[in-house]
């Protein structure tokens, strides 16, 4: 019975280790899901732009044909990505917004902006966001 409570206590010494270890690894999993989608719609706007480039077509460059706020479900970036990405409010996800994108991540929206100069950016120097921000560009 001894050997029996000693296992017990071991499997809970173990549990109380190991669960705040796996919430960790799920956030930076997150982060490097967001990290991957930054860097593909990037390098789908760099490749939109080199073909209408060499076609001769100096339009602006959209992200995606919807130009008003998505709601869940709603694909984004459809001009930029052969796959679009599908918005959903939750962690881990894109979602469309007036000022253009956000990214949410740990329960805080991360606005990503699109401009033909600057590119697809996030603010890294405002106080609530810019940690997440850079954790996401760079």
């Amino acid at each position: 019975m001894i050997e029996m409570v000693f296992v017990i206590v071991v499997l809970g010494i173990l549990a109380g280790i190991a669960i705040p270890k796996l919430t960790v690894t799920r956030d930076d999993a997150m982060i490097v899901k967001g990290k991957s989608q930054v860097a593909a719609i990037r390098s789908g706007i760099a490749l939109q732009k080199s073909k209408r480039l060499l076609e001769g077509d100096v339009t602006a460059l959209t992200l995606d044909s919807n130009t008003t706020t998505t709601a869940e479900g709603q694909e984004l970036f459809k001009n930029v990505l052969d796959y679009p990405i599908i918005s959903k409010n939750a962690d881990g996800h894109w979602m469309k917004t007036n000022a253009g994108y956000s990214f949410k991540i740990l329960g805080q929206s991360i606005p990503f902006t699109y401009n033909a100069t600057t590119g697809f950016t996030c603010d890294t120097t405002n106080s609530s966001t810019g940690e997440n921000c850079k954790s996401l560009t760079q």
